[in-house]
């Protein structure tokens, strides 16, 4: 198996011991680190939680562009929430970038994520 470390500057850098994503060889399968909030220009954390859902996608974007592939090419999409309210906001924002058949899905409350986001997700993809 071979592994291929994708890097994109058009995503926040990663902050610690992970890459952006990861292609493997076998079926071209990409695993997508997970993205939060933080705009890679100024690597910060945008303002509220809409905002960062909106950025969360962007990042999201530009790390399965640099794999070669588009949002239709997701199978799995993990979305972690430290308010379980806010996911009637991801499906509203989701909508405007999936066409059907979305990937599956799932939607995870918890305590706290990184650097204070209130949103963070991965993904895995299939070219």
């Amino acid at each position: 198996m071979k592994k291929q470390i994708i890097q994109t500057e058009d995503a926040p850098q990663a902050i610690g011991t992970y890459s952006q994503a990861i292609r493997v060889s076998t079926g071209d399968t990409v695993y997508i680190s997970g993205q939060i909030g933080i705009d890679p220009s100024t690597m910060q954390m945008v303002n509220g939680i809409e905002s960062q859902i909106q950025q969360v996608f962007l990042n999201l974007k530009a790390v399965v562009t640099a794999s070669g592939g588009t949002f239709s090419d997701i199978v799995k999409l993990n979305i972690f929430l430290t308010d379980l309210d806010d996911f009637s906001m991801v499906n509203k924002i989701m909508a405007s970038y999936f066409d059907q058949p979305y990937p599956a899905r799932a939607a995870i409350g918890v305590v706290a994520l990184p650097r204070g986001a209130l949103v963070e997700m991965d993904a895995i993809m299939v070219l």
